[in-house]
C-alpha cells in the first residue's frame, strides 16, 4: 500500500548519515564517546541532572519499575490508554498493573481522582503517560504521590520537551521514562532515554543497564579500570554508539519540527471544528506546551470506526487507533487473576479514537484534505 499521505514519518537526512559514518570509521561501535555525548545534551537539554541512553523505550521502563524496587506482591497504578509496554514493565518485576480510568473526553491522560480511588496497601508507584505529549496533571499526581508515599515513573515515550509550569515531562516524577522508536519526534530507529534528579538512583540505573557492573568496556579502554565487579542483578540495555550518533542529531531538530507538530495541531483543530463539529477534539487549549507526537480525534457516537478508517484508506490517508485498552488484552485476562479494572471512561472513549497523520513534513494542504475528506466521510 503506498499511502497518499501516512501515518507518521520523520526527518532523516545527510547530517544523521553523516555522523553514523564517522562512527563507523572510528571502529568503537558499543556504547562510548558518542553515547556520553547524547547524554549530556540530553540532560542539558531537558535541564535534568542524570540521563541514561537505553535500548529501547521498553528498557526504560523496565529499569524504572526495578529501580523503583517494584516486586511480586506490590501494585503500580497505571492508565489502560496506552501501549502495553507500561504495563508489561510492571509485570516483569512480578508486581501487578492497576488500571486507572482516564479524566475525560478532552483529556485522555490518567485521572487523578482515580488513581487516589485505586490506592490500596500494596500500591507502591504510580506510573503516569503523557498521551500524544500533553501533559498529565503533575502537581495533582505528585500531590497524591507524596500523600501516599508512592514512586512517580513518567512514561514519557510522547513527551519529549512538552512542559508544564516551566518544567519538562519527564523530570517531576522520581524517574521520566522516553522512547526514540522509529515514529517519535526524535528518533533512532529503536532507543530510549532514562532520567533522574536523584544520584542514588542513578547510580542503581547505572548498575541495572549494564549487568550490574562497577565498570564497562569503554572505561577500560580510557584506562580509567581493568577489571570490575558484579555487585547486583542487571540487564543488557546499552545503546550503541550509531544510534546515539543518531540521536545527537535529532536532537538539534527537535524544537523545530515539534514547533510545527504544534502548527499542524492547531491548523486540525481549527479546520475539523468548522467542517466537522461533530467530532472531538481531545486536548484542544490543553495546559503547558505539547510535543504533539499525536493528532486524536474522537468519533460521533455511533460511527462504525472500521468503516470509517477503510474509507479514509480509500482516499490515501492512513490512520491508527491509540491505544486498544491494556486491559482487554488476552494476556491480561486468560488466567483470570486480574480484577475488573471499571473504568468505564476509558472503555467508552476508546472506542470511538482515531489518529489523524501528524508529522513535521505534513503540509497545511495535506492537513486540509484530511479534514475535507472527513467531512465527506461524517456527512
Amino acid at each position: 500500500m503506498i499511502w497518499r499521505i501516512p501515518l507518521a514519518d520523520i526527518d532523516l537526512g545527510d547530517e544523521e548519515i553523516l555522523a553514523v559514518t564517522e562512527v563507523l570509521k572510528s571502529k568503537w561501535l558499543s556504547m562510548g564517546s558518542q553515547t556520553q555525548a547524547f547524554e549530556e545534551a540530553y540532560a542539558q537539554r531537558l535541564r535534568v541532572k542524570h540521563a541514561l541512553a537505553v535500548t529501547n523505550g521498553t528498557a526504560a521502563l523496565h529499569m524504572a519499575c526495578v529501580a523503583a524496587g517494584l516486586k511480586a506482591g506490590d501494585e503500580a497504578i497505571l492508565p489502560a490508554l496506552t501501549f502495553v509496554a507500561t504495563a508489561n514493565a510492571i509485570r516483569y518485576t512480578g508486581a501487578t498493573p492497576v488500571f486507572a480510568d482516564i479524566t475525560s473526553g478532552n483529556d485522555l491522560n490518567i485521572s487523578p481522582d482515580s488513581i487516589e480511588s485505586k490506592i490500596t496497601g500494596k500500591t507502591r508507584a504510580i506510573l503516569v503517560v503523557h498521551y500524544g505529549g500533553y501533559p498529565c496533571d503533575m502537581p495533582r499526581i505528585m500531590e497524591i504521590a507524596q500523600k501516599h508515599h508512592l514512586v512517580v515513573i513518567e512514561d514519557a515515550a510522547h513527551a519529549v520537551t512538552s512542559e508544564l509550569e516551566g518544567r519538562y515531562m519527564g523530570t517531576w516524577g522520581e524517574i521520566g521514562c522516553f522512547s526514540f522508536f522509529s515514529n517519535k519526534n526524535l528518533t533512532t530507529g529503536e532507543g530510549g532515554m532514562v532520567t533522574t534528579n536523584d544520584d542514588d538512583l542513578a547510580k542503581k540505573l547505572r548498575l541495572i543497564r549494564s549487568h550490574g557492573m562497577t565498570s564497562l568496556s569503554w572505561d577500560r579502554y580510557k584506562g580509567h579500570a581493568f577489571s570490575y565487579d558484579v555487585v547486583d542483578l542487571g540487564y543488557n540495555y546499552r545503546m550503541d554508539e550509531i544510534r546515539s550518533a543518531i540521536g545527537l542529531v535529532q536532537l538539534k531538530k527537535l524544537d523545530r519540527n515539534n514547533a510545527i507538530r504544534r502548527q499542524l495541531s492547531g491548523f486540525y483543530w481549527e479546520m475539523l471544528e468548522e467542517l466537522v463539529p461533530q467530532i472531538g477534539l481531545p486536548f484542544k487549549n490543553h495546559p503547558g506546551i505539547s510535543a504533539a507526537h499525536l493528532m486524536p480525534v474522537l468519533l460521533p457516537e455511533g460511527t462504525d470506526r472500521e468503516i470509517f478508517m477503510e474509507q479514509m484508506k480509500e482516499n490515501g490517508i492512513q490512520t491508527s487507533i491509540h491505544y486498544p485498552p491494556i486491559h482487554k488484552f488476552t494476556a491480561f485476562n486468560k488466567d483470570g487473576s486480574q480484577a475488573p479494572a471499571n473504568i468505564p471512561l476509558t472503555e467508552s472513549i476508546a472506542l470511538r479514537e482515531v489518529t489523524l497523520p501528524l508529522f513535521a513534513g505534513l503540509s497545511n494542504e495535506d492537513v486540509q484534505y484530511i479534514c475535507e475528506t472527513i467531512q465527506k466521510i461524517l456527512l
